[in-house]
């Protein structure tokens, strides 16, 4: 065994140049992270062959003092705290101390700066163990940090890197992560002397999407909804993807904590919980998320990078954000996005075409049940689409009768699978399964919330072995297992017993069910698995009780299922994450048949 010794400073530099500096990316987030502290409100970066061989970042935030320039490359020097209260409640991005003198032991890294003085100053620092020398330089107010030739004399590291278009990716993805964080700052981005972003500052609501877009894709902000939630000194804002706007994989979802990117299991549960009733298996929503929260309420000092945090309360904040996400998404509905379009109306007028009585088919009209209403035919002729409406819903009299709903009137039912709408925009094509299933579901959850769930009596109390800690969790939450319908008791130090279940759950595999359930406290403090299997037992339910394809509708029972759909919650997917309508605009109509050309 060799004899201890103190490693030097140089070594003890690349060791934490390990844990905070992987790549050039790394580099990036470091640096912009301080100009972003210093109150910088322009930053430009420039990139060379990746960032492998040039990375510089300026700003024009309040520079350092000539003073304190060698301290700025020394390990363990920081202006951002002083005191274990000021590590409590960190509210700043960087903090350690650690970036620039671990980014100037694996690299040659000038750094020029001016605190508003006459003049600036330059230190530069090629990797080595040595005193900084500080000389003057022309530089305007704040701060340039050049970086070159990375890894230069760590060859191991430098063999690690990818090609130089894998490595500006991840460079272009930090900065964007970056400039979505703070959006009141104006951003730009070279790679070899290209400019592939230039973002200017965003204060008001439309310049921030403006900037979403520029950065997420004009077809994210398209397809969003904006969320702004309150409470208990926490906020929660931004926007969130429509579940048709789902994806393959998480590559469009960001979340930021005080201004900080971060991935947290909490948040993430939260966001799954809020969108697993209304998405594809295996697939994934997009969203651009904000949480504000005291400092002293989170701990982001758990990871090097600072990737992750800590919060003080996980099942408030997890109760918070899931909450907020399912209201937003249960209020959606199709009027929202089909707002009145008085130019259209007025160069394309309503057709007054007869609309007969009878369906397409020659049927008889009939009484059929869509949601909560069953709806009869009245009598008399019904020749259009207004009258159809006002045949059910009011007579010509009654105020407000010709307003023309969001999703129109029924014209036409195709192959027995779709009916056809007109509304002010155009033309509405729904899915009628798809639109009842959901239709049927949200009446079945709302029933069956009013009712809560009934427990049945297990005739033999099933016996289950446990882990001690898994024990603790069914002693220590009763009120939860209660809240889910079952009842659960501690029977020695690691058993317990269940004694009644849900009624709805007879028949399933009780044990799996809730050895997931106390998985799920342990780690979450909360469980969804009960209210989820029940769902998919009311989804399936609903499925087979919902209006089937080639059954034919007449105009008064489509117009029925058209107005259901613009009163319940979540109507613009089925049950299974599908889409129960499309709008076709007469804009886009009219490019079809080369109209105006």
């Amino acid at each position: 065994m060799p004899n201890i010794n103190t490693l030097s400073p140089q070594l003890a530099n690349q060791i934490a140049a390990g844990e905070v500096v992987e790549r050039p990316a790394s580099v990036l987030k470091e640096l912009v992270e301080n100009s972003l502290d210093a109150g910088a409100t322009r930053i430009d970066i420039e990139v060379e062959q990746g960032g492998s061989k040039r990375l510089m970042v300026r700003d024009n935030g309040c520079g350092i003092k000539h003073d304190d320039m060698p301290l700025a490359l020394s390990r363990h020097a920081t202006s951002k705290i002083s005191d274990i209260d000021d590590l409590e409640a960190v509210a700043t991005l960087g903090f350690r101390g650690e970036a620039l003198a671990s980014i100037a032991s694996v690299s040659r890294l000038t750094l020029t700066s001016n605190n508003g003085e006459s003049q600036g100053w330059r230190a530069v620092s090629e990797g080595r163990d040595m005193d900084v020398d500080v000389q003057p330089a022309a530089h305007p107010e704040g701060t340039s940090v050049e970086v070159r030739d990375l890894f230069f004399n760590t060859p191991a590291r430098r063999k690690f890197l990818r090609t130089e278009n894998t490595e500006y990716n991840r460079i272009d993805d930090h900065a964007k992560k970056l400039a979505l964080s703070h959006m009141q700052v104006a951003f730009s981005l070279r790679h070899n002397q290209r400019v592939n972003l230039n973002l200017l500052p965003a204060e008001t609501v439309q310049e921030k999407e403006k900037r979403v877009a520029d950065i997420c894709g004009r077809p994210f902000m398209e397809q969003a909804l904006y969320i702004d939630n309150q409470s208990s000194g926490i906020r929660l804002w931004g926007w969130i993807g429509l579940p048709t706007f789902s994806r393959s994989q998480t590559d469009l979802q960001h979340f930021f904590v005080n201004g900080r990117s971060i991935k947290d299991k909490v948040v993430s549960h939260a966001v799954r919980q809020a969108y697993q009733d209304v998405l594809y298996h295996g697939r994934h929503p997009a969203f651009v998320l904000f949480l504000e929260i005291e400092p002293k309420d989170v701990d982001v000092n758990v990871h090097p990078t600072k990737h992750e945090v800590r919060f003080r309360d996980g099942r408030m904040i997890h109760g918070f954000v899931g909450g907020t996400l399912k209201k937003a998404l249960a209020e959606d509905r199709p009027q929202d996005h089909l707002q009145s379009n008085d130019t259209a109306v007025a160069n394309h007028s309503l057709s007054e075409e007869p609309i007969p009585q009878q369906s397409s088919m020659g049927l008889a009209p009939s009484s059929y049940s869509f949601g909560a209403q069953s709806v009869a035919p009245k009598s008399g002729a019904i020749n259009t689409p207004m009258q159809a409406y006002q045949s059910l819903y009011g007579s010509d009299d009654s105020e407000g009768s010709d307003t023309i709903p969001p999703l129109g009137f029924a014209i036409a039912q195709l192959k027995g699978i779709y009916i056809l709408a007109e509304n002010e925009q155009g033309m509405i094509v729904v899915d009628m399964h798809a639109a009842h299933e959901r239709i049927t579901y949200e009446k079945m959850k709302t029933d069956f919330d009013n009712e809560g769930l009934i427990s049945q009596p297990l005739l033999v109390p099933e016996s289950l072995s446990v882990s001690q800690r898994e024990a603790d969790a069914v002693e220590q939450n009763p009120e939860v297992f209660s809240r889910l319908g079952f009842t659960v008791e501690r029977a020695a130090m690691e058993n317990i017993v269940v004694r009644e279940i849900p009624a709805l759950l007879r028949g399933t595999q009780v044990e799996a069910l809730l050895r997931d359930v106390i998985s799920d406290i342990l780690e979450h403090g909360t469980s969804a698995r009960i209210r989820e299997q029940i769902n998919e037992i009311l989804s399936t339910m609903a499925c087979h009780g919902s209006v089937r394809a080639n059954r034919k509708l007449t105009i008064p029972e489509m117009d029925a299922l058209l107005r259901d759909m613009e009163a319940t919650e979540r109507s613009g997917q089925c049950n299974h994450g599908r889409p129960t309508y499309f709008q076709l605009s007469l804009d886009e109509l009219d490019k079809l048949f080369l109209r105006g050309r």
